[in-house]
């Protein structure tokens, strides 16, 4: 069964940051900043919404290459902040 979460997470990236691009394409280990698919500008659109949609703060430091540059990456520290989260 697919990762709902991560699911919902690349459906959004799709939606905004690639629109008309195949799906497919992002796969889960896809690089977002270092593979120039998220600007500075769309990471924070991207934190709003997880932050929004899941109910977790990320904290400065947070919103880094480290945690942020794949969808394995940014579902664990969703996970991490909120083991709750769908």
């Amino acid at each position: 069964m697919p990762d709902q979460l991560m699911q919902k997470i690349k459906n959004f990236i799709m939606e905004e940051f690639l629109p008309g691009e195949d799906a497919d394409e992002l796969t889960e280990t896809t690089p977002l900043i270092s593979g120039g698919i998220l600007d500075s500008i769309a990471t924070l659109k991207l934190v709003m919404f997880v932050e929004e949609q899941y109910g977790v703060n990320f904290e400065p430091h947070e919103v880094d290459k480290e945690n942020l540059d794949n969808l394995v990456s940014i579902v664990r520290l969703i996970r991490a902040k909120n083991p709750s989260a769908a």
